[in-house]
C-alpha cells in the first residue's frame, strides 16, 4: 500500500460525515415529530398576525415598477401557526420562511407572484402543490407529510427539496413546465420506483434512504452528474444507459442486498469499489473521473 493509501486511509469520510448528519437531523425531525403527536390535541389555532410580520419582516426592496418600496423577506419560523392567510396581501414578498410550524395549507402563498424563494420544512403539509409562480428558484417542502409530487410546476425552480416525507411514488413532475430544475432532493422518503424522474435538466439526484431495489426510468438524465443512492435495497446495478453521459458521482453504500464486489455493468467492468472504468463501446465519456461507493456499510469501502 502507497504512502498516498496510508494517507486517504486516515481522512474523514465524507460519506460518513453526510450520513452522521443524516440520522441526526432524521433523529431530530422524529422527535419532534412524536412531541407533536403526543400534544397535538393542545394546539390552538394559530394565525398569523400584523404583529408577526412586523417582527419578521426584512430587506427592504424596490418593488417591480421601481416607483415604490417594500419589505421582500419574511421570517415566522417556530411560530406554531396553523393559519398564514394574512400573506395574501403581501404581494410583494420574495423570500419566505414558514418552516418549523403546523402548517397543512399553503395557498395564501399562491399570491406572492414575485416569490423566489421558500422553505416550508417541518410543518403538517400533504402536499407541496402551489398555482404556478413565474420567479420561484427554490423550494423546500422537507419533513413534512407530504405524499406525492403533484402540482409543481414552476418554470424558474432551480432546486426542490422534499427530504423527510411519505412519498411513495414520483408522478407529475412536467419536464415541459420544470425547465430548469437541477436539484432534486428526495431522501428519506418510501420511495419503491425512480421511474416518474423524467427530468433531462437534472443534474443531482439525491434518492438516499428509501425502499428501492433498481434504477429505472432515468435513461434520458444526460445532465445528471449526481445520483446518490445509499441505504436502498439495491439489487442490480442495471438501469444505466450511454445516454448518462455527464455522471460522475454514484453512491451506493449501505445498499442492503448489493454485494461489494466486482460486477459487470451497462457502464462496464467496476474494477474497484470507488473507481469505475468506462466501457468505450457505450461512447461514455466523462470530463472527470467517476466515483463510486459500494457496500453494505459504511467502513467496507476499501477493504
Amino acid at each position: 500500500m502507497s504512502d498516498e493509501d496510508d494517507l486517504e486511509d486516515f481522512e474523514p469520510d465524507q460519506d460518513d460525515l453526510e450520513r452522521e448528519d443524516d440520522e441526526k437531523e432524521t433523529e431530530e425531525w422524529e422527535d419532534d415529530r412524536k412531541e407533536e403527536e403526543d400534544f397535538s390535541e393542545e394546539w390552538m389555532p394559530t394565525p398569523l398576525t400584523e404583529d408577526m410580520m412586523k417582527e419578521g419582516l426584512s430587506l427592504l426592496c424596490k418593488t417591480g415598477s421601481g416607483l415604490a418600496h417594500a419589505y421582500v423577506k419574511l421570517e415566522v419560523k417556530e411560530r406554531d401557526l396553523t393559519d398564514i392567510y394574512l400573506l395574501r396581501s403581501y404581494i410583494h414578498l420574495r423570500y419566505v420562511d414558514v418552516s418549523e410550524n403546523h402548517l397543512t395549507d399553503l395557498s395564501p402563498l399562491n399570491y406572492l407572484i414575485h416569490l423566489l424563494w421558500l422553505k416550508a420544512d417541518g410543518n403538517r403539509l400533504r402536499s407541496a402543490q402551489l398555482n404556478e409562480l413565474p420567479y420561484l428558484q427554490i423550494a423546500s417542502f422537507a419533513y413534512n407529510q407530504i405524499t406525492d409530487t403533484e402540482g409543481i410546476s414552476h418554470p424558474r425552480l432551480g432546486s426542490l427539496n422534499l427530504k423527510g416525507n411519505h412519498i411513495r411514488m414520483v408522478t407529475g413532475l412536467d419536464p415541459q413546465k420544470l425547465i430548469s430544475l437541477h436539484t432534486l432532493e428526495l431522501r428519506g422518503n418510501k420511495l419503491e420506483s425512480t421511474m416518474g424522474i423524467n427530468l433531462p435538466k437534472l443534474k443531482n439526484l439525491f434518492l438516499a434512504q428509501n425502499m428501492l431495489k433498481k434504477v429505472e426510468g432515468l435513461e434520458n438524465l444526460r445532465n445528471l452528474t449526481t445520483l446518490h443512492l445509499r441505504d436502498n435495497h439495491i439489487e442490480t446495478l442495471s438501469g444505466f444507459s450511454r445516454e448518462m453521459q455527464s455522471l460522475q458521482y454514484l453512491n451506493l453504500r449501505g445498499s442492503k442486498t448489493l454485494a461489494p464486489r466486482p460486477e459487470k455493468t451497462s457502464l462496464g467492468i467496476i474494477q474497484s469499489q470507488r473507481m469505475p472504468s468506462i466501457d468505450p463501446d457505450l461512447g461514455i465519456h466523462h470530463s472527470l473521473p467517476p466515483r463510486l461507493w459500494v457496500g453494505t456499510a459504511a467502513g467496507q469501502d476499501g477493504q
